[in-house]
């Protein structure tokens, strides 16, 4: 049996788990992200894989970005002050000895449901991962596809409603902004609204709200209107739906999809086709031990 290291560097917590060649987690650690020195985490990262005590061919990581995917280089993650600029994959290459692949972590749940979850009978695949943000993978032939220079698919930003909403430092009206969890709580409480999270608006909507409802409708629409672009520009066989607000609300991907198809030509609704992502939390870091074991052969 052969095994990968596969790598979740995110703002909080990271986590390094090994992989089996049958795409099983054997095993997995988690312990919390040092924002100010990545060095630190990368010491944890290296006594993890060591007291797994297995020999194994190579490593995927994936890391929050903005991210040059082709230097492995870190560049401004807000909540990682220290690790700006941060040669990350010379730095994990070095304390590992282990060949190292750098990836978003949306490309890399879109590589593992394209290859064995909710895609794999599909060819190209398309992801889209709608929670806390929003993010996308594109997977051609098995392939994830980066782009000349490793943006493709930094869907995030895409402007949907010139001047329209505005989250954070994204630009006003981007697709992160009106369609993601964080998105759809701050447009409520834009309007009054006190919600934790999407489900809660969502949940006011159906009870009448029409603020809430509001929300919903422009979520709802600017996605299908983002998806129905990628089916213009893309033509994907299938399109799979992970994170929360996706798969926590009940018929969200359905909404969805019924409104994509209003939006395509006529001769594209038959091929028009959303599903749930399957592999859950995990899929990251399936898909960096694919990453892994497909590079290093």
């Amino acid at each position: 049996m052969k095994y990968a290291i596969s790598i979740d560097i995110g703002g909080t917590n990271t986590r390094v788990a090994l992989v089996n060649s049958d795409y099983r987690i054997v095993e997995r650690i988690a312990f919390p992200t040092d924002g100010d020195d990545p060095h630190k985490t990368i010491s944890k990262i290296n006594e993890s894989i060591e007291s797994f005590g297995k020999e194994v061919s190579a490593m995927g990581v994936s890391c929050p970005g903005p991210m040059d995917l082709k230097k492995g280089v870190i560049l401004t993650p807000p909540n990682l002050p220290g690790w700006h600029q941060f040669h990350l994959v010379e730095a994990l290459q070095k304390a590992t000895g282990l060949k190292t692949y750098l990836e978003n972590d949306a490309n890399l749940a879109g590589l593992a449901e394209a290859s064995i979850g909710a895609g794999k009978d599909f060819n190209p695949v398309q992801y889209l991962t709608v929670s806390t943000g929003l993010g996308g993978g594109f997977v051609l032939d098995g392939e994830i596809y980066q782009g000349p220079h490793g943006f493709a698919q930094e869907i995030a930003n895409v402007i949907l409603e010139p001047n329209g909403f505005k989250l954070n430092d994204l630009k006003p009206g981007s697709l992160e902004s009106l369609c993601s969890g964080t998105g759809i709580v701050a447009q409520a409480k834009a309007y009054g609204i006190e919600a934790e999270h999407a489900g809660i608006v969502n949940d006011l909507a159906l009870a009448g709200n029409e603020d809430a409802k509001a929300v919903m409708e422009k979520a709802k629409q600017s996605l299908a209107q983002a998806i129905a672009s990628i089916y213009a520009f893309l033509d994907p066989d299938v399109v799979v739906l992970g994170g929360s607000v996706a798969l926590k609300i009940d018929g969200f991907i359905e909404d969805v999809e019924s409104r994509v198809k209003e939006l395509v030509f006529d001769v594209v609704k038959d091929h028009v086709r959303l599903v749930p992502a399957q592999l859950g939390d995990d899929n990251g870091l399936i898909g960096g031990a694919i990453l892994a074991f497909n590079k290093s052969e």
